[in-house]
Order: C-alpha cells, then sequence, then structure tokens
C-alpha cells in the first residue's frame, strides 16, 4: 500500500464483497492513504466499498442498511449547489445497487444523492465524491454478479421489494447499462477535471 498520494494525480477506489468494517490487513492503509490524498487535495473517487472507505476515513461510520439493496433503482439527486455542481441539470436516474451498508455523511461533506431504500446514496467534499450506487457497471459484470444473487439473499428472512431477481436485473440490460454509463461519464469528466499531474 503506498504511503504518500502525491505519486497519483487521483485515487478511483471500486467495490468489494468485503466490509469496511472487517478486519483485513490493508484496510487501516487504505484508510490513511485516502486522508492523505484529502488532506493534500489530491481527488479521491470511491464506488460503492470504495465509497465507504473514504466515508470511513473521513471521520463516518459504516453501518447495517435497513435493507439490502440489489438490483436496479432510481436515485433521486439533491436540490443543492454541491449536487448540481457534479450532476448538472440531471434530477433523477436509474442505477445499479448491489450492497447491504451504508456510510454517513462525514463532516464538510454534502449529502448529494438519495434513494428510496438508502438515504445517503453519494457524497462530496469539494473535488472528492463518494458514491454507495455503482455507475461503472457493464452488461458483462451485471450478469457475472447475478450469477452470484442467490449467495447475496441466502441470508434474508424474506425477499423485499429492495431485493430483485436476476430476472428482473438482466431486462432490457443493454439499454438500461447504456444510460448508466451516461451518468458515469458526466461525473467522471467533473472528476477528471480536477486532476492534477503527479
Amino acid at each position: 500500500m503506498p504511503s504518500d498520494p502525491r505519486g497519483f494525480s487521483g485515487l478511483a477506489l471500486m467495490g468489494g464483497p468485503m466490509s469496511v468494517n472487517d478486519d483485513l490487513a490493508w484496510i487501516p492503509g487504505m484508510l490513511e492513504l485516502i486522508r492523505a490524498a484529502v488532506s493534500m487535495q489530491v481527488p479521491v473517487l470511491g464506488h460503492c466499498l470504495g465509497g465507504q472507505l473514504m466515508a470511513r476515513a473521513m471521520g463516518s461510520v459504516v453501518t447495517r442498511n435497513a435493507v439490502k439493496e440489489i438490483g436496479w433503482g432510481r436515485v433521486a439527486v439533491t436540490a443543492n449547489n454541491d449536487a448540481k455542481n457534479w450532476f448538472g441539470n440531471l434530477r433523477e436516474f436509474e442505477a445499479f445497487h448491489w450492497h447491504g451498508e451504508t456510510f454517513s455523511i462525514p463532516p464538510d461533506a454534502q449529502n448529494i444523492a438519495s434513494s428510496e431504500y438508502c438515504a445517503n446514496q453519494a457524497f462530496s467534499l469539494g473535488r472528492h465524491l463518494a458514491m454507495q450506487y455503482h455507475v461503472e457497471m457493464t452488461p458483462q459484470l451485471i450478469r457475472a454478479w447475478c450469477d452470484d444473487w442467490h449467495k447475496e439473499v441466502i441470508s434474508l428472512s424474506a425477499r423485499t421489494k429492495s431485493v430483485q431477481s436476476p430476472e428482473e436485473i438482466l431486462r432490457d440490460l443493454d439499454a438500461r447499462t447504456q444510460r448508466l454509463n451516461g451518468v458515469a461519464r458526466s461525473l467522471y469528466e467533473r472528476w477528471l477535471s480536477g486532476l492534477q499531474p503527479a
């Protein structure tokens, strides 16, 4: 794990099946790296677990969400200046979700998106962006995750509306993913504009 973020123009953190709260050897070093990057204004971008790592590093907590959120779901963009800075005139979009935990909003950061099942879907702090939802998905990746669907829902006493079946998830997959990638492109372009040469 690198200790100095100044060797990078930015840090992009992806998802994973583990929890930020797990006792894993690499997590403390990752949290320190994120804290250093934020303090040195090296832009950080987090997807799902990556967003949770950012929240934890920046002084928030990651806890179990009220329900698991798996599949496609509407995300509402918060009505504040920070959200407008990231999303422009977009007011809502359909995102892909696959999580059972959620983050609280760090001090000085702003909630910029929410959903019916998860109040904190994204936060920003200047050039840093953390997301609970996924915008980076491809049809191939979603199909692969659906292969593990039963592992995710086997522990549920009853499936709720927040957990879609693989059949629901795969419906109109190419068109939905194409629209999602449009949202991703806009967010990534905004984040990339804050990068500086390492």
